[in-house]
Order: C-alpha cells, then structure tokens, then sequence
C-alpha cells in the first residue's frame, strides 16, 4: 500500500488567486430554456472563474506565492524548494517552476521541478514537497498548484464548459520538528489512462490540422481532439468508490474515526458526486464544505482553494483535524490527515 508518514513539517499558510472574469452558468448560449437550472441544480455549480486570453495558470500561482511570501514575511532567499503542479504549464519546456522562481526573485539553490497532475495534485504535491522539507535540510518550501482547465474544454460542449473554472494556489510549509504528522495514502491506475484525456498536442499525437477538426458527439456536445474528453460513466464511477474507500484507509492509517476530523475536504468534482461520498461515509453534512457553487470544479487546485474559502467562513481553523481527498485524471487518487496548527489566513486575491 502507498501509505506514507511525514514528520516535522507544517502548512503555515495557503493562498488563493482567481481570474477577475465571472462565468455564469445561466447566461451560457448551450442551453435551451430551462437546462441550465437543471445543470446547477444536479452540480451544484452556478458559476465559474475563466481566465482571460494570455493568463496561464503559472500567472495565478505566481501572484497566489507573492501574496503568501509577503502575509508570512518571508524572506526570499530562505525558500529552498518550489514545486508546481498542473496539467497547463506555460510551456511544453522550459518548467514553469522554474519561469516562476525567475519571477519571484528565489535564489538559485531553490530547488524547483514541475509535476504534472490534475484533479489529485495537491494531495500528491503536498506529499513530495512534506517528504522534502521533513529532514530539516530544507526549511521552507512552497507548493504551487494551479490549472487553467478552461483553456482545453471546448466552448461548445454543454457537458464540461459548465463544471470546470480556474485558479491558482500557493501552499507554504516549515519544517518543524514539533508538528503533529502527516499522513497520507496514494494509489493510480493507469490502465483507465484515456478515462479523462486530451487526445492530440503530446508526443503521442502531435498537432496536426486533423487536431482542429470539430466532432458533434451529440446534441450541445462538440469538441476537437485538442479538447479535453471525459468517459462521464466511467469517472462517476470511480468517483464513488474510490473516493470513500481512500478516505477510509487514511483514517484508518491514522488511527482516527469519522467523529475525530473536523472537516473533509474532498476534490470539488460535482455536488451530486461528493454528496454520494459524503452519505458513503455517513459524514454529517456540516464537516463537509464547498466551494464549487462560486469557482466549479479547478482541478489540482480545488482542496486548496476550498480550505482559504472556509476561513472566510469559519474564522476559527485553528487546531482542526482534516482530511483532504481527491480523486481523476490519470487515474489517481489520494488522500491525507492532518492538523491545521498556526496557520495564517490571507484572503484571496484576483487575476486581471
């Protein structure tokens, strides 16, 4: 089992930066009368943030990283690692870790690499940079996790256009050798690899004029092999199950019931979806915040965004038990417990 305990390490604060432009779902032209109410009745999600031309998810994450280096004032030079992770980088190379350590100033013994995750990335990512930092080599790090999946779902498919929005994430954490563990448990299947795919653009199926070519899969669903294509049945599926099951495993890993954790945190796939997890469970429905009403589902970036969106709700975070699990492409899931201890709030700021 991919189980794993991290000792000495503490988030000290997250960040969230979202594009200034508002989706809403009741105003898309793909709807006939009366659609969209059923959409955002069975989703939960009635609008979205979408990125204006240019802004790319390294944007949102590098300006989320200014303001949480500045709320914790940290000095620049004292960051020693820097991991972002998304599945829209800025550039097929150079890593944008790196573009965005250029940016922020970080000095060169920085370490920086990308990992390339979606709906998943911030459990995983919180794992790598934790496992990291834990020796006390490193002291601080920053965890940089962002998409901008509007970017490659298609404008013209009424059954993804209305889910997914885009944000970007800065988690920091510090090596402390009193912190309470972390713990975390990770899996993937990678032979449902083509369950959520964008089929053309990579190495495997390089971009062509065949990759602009528009398909109508069905009514109010048309997308080019450039898009962003989900086996709808088959994602539910493993949404419903795996998604209990792990969150299952990591409290028993962690010797901790249902009634021990303050909040669960789960992936913001769809409301219809997380409630069939949450009733799995038998979690009462006030542990189990959302986010996806006002920001849809931001992939990578959804646990994050979720955590800065209760502090604005829940003033008093401090000390709470979490468990945070997600769950996509790849397949992969995941997921972690641990303890929000001096943490720092910093409000959310937006992207032009």
């Amino acid at each position: 089992m991919a189980h794993q305990i991290i000792k000495n390490v503490s988030i000290a604060g997250i960040t969230t930066c979202v594009p200034k432009n508002v989706e809403e779902n009741t105003s898309l032209p793909l709807f006939k009368e009366g659609e969209a109410e059923k959409v955002i009745l069975s989703t939960g999600i009635e609008r979205r943030r979408i990125v204006n031309p240019g802004v790319t998810s390294g944007d949102l994450c590098c300006k989320a990283a200014e303001d949480l280096i500045q709320g914790l004032g940290w000095n620049n030079e004292e960051i020693d690692c820097l991991i972002f992770v998304s599945q829209t980088q800025d550039y097929i190379l150079p890593a944008t870790s790196c573009v965005i350590q250029g940016k922020l100033g970080l000095p060169n013994s920085c370490c920086c690499f990308d990992i390339s995750y979606g709906c998943s990335g911030w459990v995983y990512g919180l794992s790598v940079i934790s496992a990291m930092i834990s020796t006390g080599i490193m002291k601080k790090g920053l965890l940089l996790v962002g998409d901008t999946t509007s970017t490659f779902k298609s404008a013209k498919d009424k059954t993804a256009r209305p889910l997914f929005g885009d944000a970007g994430t800065a988690t920091a954490l510090v090596f402390n050798p009193n912190a309470e563990d972390i713990k975390f448990a990770l899996y993937a299947n990678g032979n449902k690899f083509d369950s959520i795919i964008v089929p053309d653009g990579g190495c495997r199926k390089p971009f062509s004029v065949s990759s602009l070519e528009e398909t109508e899969y069905e009514d109010g669903v048309i997308r080019t092999p450039m898009h962003s294509a989900m086996n709808g049945m088959d994602v539910f599926s493993f949404g419903i199950t795996k998604g209990p099951e792990v969150t299952k495993d990591v409290l028993e890993f962690a010797g901790k019931t249902v009634d021990d954790v303050d909040f669960f945190i789960f992936h913001q796939a769809n409301k219809f979806m997380n409630e069939k997890i949450r009733k799995k469970l038998k979690i009462a429905e006030e542990k189990v915040p959302y986010s996806m009403k006002d920001f849809g589902n931001v992939s990578c970036a959804t646990i994050p965004l979720t955590i800065d969106y209760r502090f604005k709700e829940v003033t008093e975070l401090q000390g709470k038990e979490i468990v945070a699990t997600a769950f996509g492409v790849g397949l992969s899931w995941g997921s972690t417990s641990f303890k929000l201890n001096d943490i720092k709030y910093l409000g959310m700021s937006e992207y032009e």
